[in-house]
């Protein structure tokens, strides 16, 4: 098994190895506005340079919050469709840097 590159763990303590966009839906889907409120997502290393976090809002709904300080980026919005939050999420990250994660190589075909 290869090294884990992020990981995603809820209020309640479950956790995830860098989780595809399925396991994202499932931990979302598990929050819940008493016990188990936000998931965050982040680097498993020490002091990470990205995180995103999905929290549970008292009128219904969730907060997603994106920050990534290498690109100075920080975005706070406001989401119903836990679909579209793993989605957003999964490309979000996909697009993060990982220290020793193979290079990406593109080509013009």
């Amino acid at each position: 098994m290869g090294a884990a590159y992020y990981r995603a763990e809820s209020e309640s303590g479950d956790h995830i190895e860098d989780p595809s966009e399925d396991a994202l839906f499932m931990l979302i889907d598990d929050l819940n506005d008493t016990d188990n409120t936000f998931v965050v997502i982040q680097p498993d290393k020490d002091d990470p340079v990205w995180f995103t976090s999905v929290a549970v809002l008292e009128e219904g709904g969730y907060e997603v919050v994106r920050r990534d300080t290498t690109r100075r980026e920080h975005d706070v919005a406001t989401e119903t469709s836990i679909d579209q939050i793993a989605r957003d999420l999964t490309i979000w990250m996909a697009a993060r840097d990982f220290p020793g994660r193979p290079a990406q190589h593109t080509s013009n075909f």
